[in-house]
């Protein structure tokens, strides 16, 4: 039985709080802890791959741990034209949702770890190949969230996108933003993890881009007529099959 619109709702904007509370606060941490950079980024990433694993394990079988407006765009493109497809009227729900907590999720970090609660970053993350990263980035996330269910490979989400998330940290010059949500709440902080504001506009331009370049390589890839996206993106294949959303 599909959970009510509300519950969804309030699953994706306490799942992307909970996402940007593990990147900010992880990153205030591990400055704290060491002034070597190699370090300070091994350790943010290490932490937002388990945490990012956790959260789409627990919340993918409520609202499918979307945590991204780019993920729930692209599920209502590439469901557009069925039945049981991703509706808008969701994704607009969502999305909203999803900016809401990430800021939310920044200020908690903040209060944790005693840092004023909203001061903007001076992390300016302006550049071409900053730019290219991020295409880059979005584009492997979204061929991975819609490549698996077409290979039968859909319960293995939580581990494949925490992994790819990780590695990306590491391949793209942009350290892996890949989520125009968590970009808006990683300029709320003027932490190791934040975003200047001038730079979050362009970030998340290149992230649609992303997000578009994925589905294109998906659709290269995979038969058209292999399994098409449902609500329950992140949610492990044993979940029970979603009702439609007029229910």
């Amino acid at each position: 039985m599909t959970a009510p619109l509300g519950r969804r709702v309030a699953a994706e904007a306490i799942g992307t709080a909970l996402l940007v509370a593990v990147v900010v606060g992880s990153g205030i941490q591990a400055t704290e802890l060491s002034h070597d950079v190699g370090v300070q980024l091994l350790a943010n990433s290490l932490a937002t791959v388990f945490g990012l694993g956790v959260l789409i394990l627990l919340l993918g079988p409520v609202s499918g741990a979307h945590f991204n407006p780019a993920v729930s765009l692209a599920a209502w493109f590439t469901g557009r034209r069925h039945p049981d497809g991703f509706p808008l009227r969701v994704v607009a729900a969502y999305v909203p949702a999803q900016i809401a907590g990430a800021v939310g999720g920044a200020i908690l970090a903040d209060a944790m770890f005693a840092e004023p609660l909203v001061k903007f970053s001076t992390h300016d993350r302006s550049g071409g190949h900053l730019w290219l990263g991020e295409i880059v980035a979005t584009a492997g996330l979204i061929l991975l969230i819609f490549g698996l269910p077409r290979i039968g490979r859909a319960a293995l989400a939580p581990a494949a996108v925490a992994s790819y998330i990780g590695a990306a940290y590491w391949f793209t010059s942009s350290t892996s933003f890949a989520n125009p949500a968590v970009t808006i709440g990683r300029a709320f902080t003027d932490t190791f993890a934040g975003i200047a504001p001038s730079s979050v506009a362009p970030f998340i331009a290149a992230q649609l881009v992303g997000a578009a370049l994925g589905l294109g390589i998906v659709a290269a890839v995979y038969a058209p007529n292999a399994a098409p996206a449902r609500r329950e993106i992140g949610a492990p294949s044993s979940e029970p099959e979603p009702e439609p959303a007029s229910s």
